[in-house]
């Protein structure tokens, strides 16, 4: 799912990664000053890191649909997580079913990487150096947001603990990579029980240029909205996210508007090859009934 912008990509594999601080399980918290919300962030982030680590060694892989629409175009595909990488098949256009013509082409971007696994190598070299960057912002979250505890709401999953977060004023970015943490704040909800976040919400509260200005740039008003879930087996994953953002990367400026769905979650067993996911995806063709849902 990651934009093919380099700061918009970044920024969203950073936001899947922001700590989720949540009060310890089975209680509920009454009111936090902001130094035991600060607290409960930094006990939570231990737990996160773990979490992310064990995602990106791909311990409980699994197979899902993702519908990811724009203003101009609608598409479904079918994921299939390997130790490879990432395998999809395009299942719909505009909730469509693929016609004649589309699924040929389909099938023959599928042949083309089965005979050439250079292909397969580069994207999950590509997956690869996604999460390392994410990992990097991950471990200078304790020291680059001011939390503060915002009271407690319901969601599906029952009672969560509300927290904001907004730029501390004293942390200095080490990198590229975490110099957009200096202009965003939002709010994240917490599944308290399951000290797992529920929905997060941040947009950018200023332009941030990167390198000078001369790589590139986030307009202010950005936004994203994440919802997480529990799969199945304690797997929590991202069922919802939206993504409205401008930006310009050297002299070109790109614009990001798109919702993207994650269903139809299925565990799969440890090992698993790309070749073999290529085999299981076409052996089971889509439901153009269930391409939406």
């Amino acid at each position: 799912m990651p934009a093919k912008l380099y700061c918009v990509r970044s920024l969203l594999t950073l936001l899947l990664l922001l700590p989720w601080a949540a009060a310890s399980p089975g209680q509920t918290a009454l009111a936090l000053t902001p130094a035991q919300a600060q607290a409960l962030v930094e006990r939570a982030l231990a737990t996160e890191s773990r979490a992310a680590q064990d995602l990106s060694h791909l311990s409980h892989p699994m197979r899902y649909r993702l519908r990811k629409s724009s203003p101009r175009l609608t598409t479904t595909k079918e994921i299939v997580e390997t130790r490879d990488g990432d395998v999809a098949r395009l299942l719909a256009i505009n909730d469509q079913p693929l016609n004649q013509a589309d699924e040929q082409k389909e099938q023959a971007r599928l042949d083309a990487l089965l005979n050439n696994p250079g292909l397969q190598q580069h994207r999950k070299q590509s997956e690869d150096n996604d999460t390392e960057r994410a990992l990097k912002v991950l471990r200078v979250l304790p020291t680059a947001f001011l939390y503060q505890f915002a009271g407690t709401g319901t969601a599906a999953t029952g009672t969560v603990e509300k927290f904001t977060f907004k730029p501390n004023p004293q942390f200095n970015p080490p990198d590229l990579e975490t110099q957009v943490l200096t202009a965003m704040a939002g709010e994240i909800w917490i599944d308290a029980a399951q000290e797992r976040v529920v929905r997060l919400a941040g947009s950018l509260q200023q332009d941030k240029d990167f390198g000078w200005g001369i790589l590139g740039q986030l307009n202010k008003g950005g936004w994203v909205e994440i919802d997480q879930a529990d799969v199945g087996g304690h797997e929590w994953r991202i069922v919802h996210l939206k993504m409205v953002m401008s930006g310009r990367l050297l002299f070109k400026t790109r614009n990001s508007d798109s919702v993207q769905e994650f269903t139809q979650f299925v565990p799969l067993p440890t090992g698993l090859t790309y070749r073999q996911a290529i085999q299981m995806l076409r052996a089971s063709p889509a439901s153009p009934s269930q391409s939406g849902s």
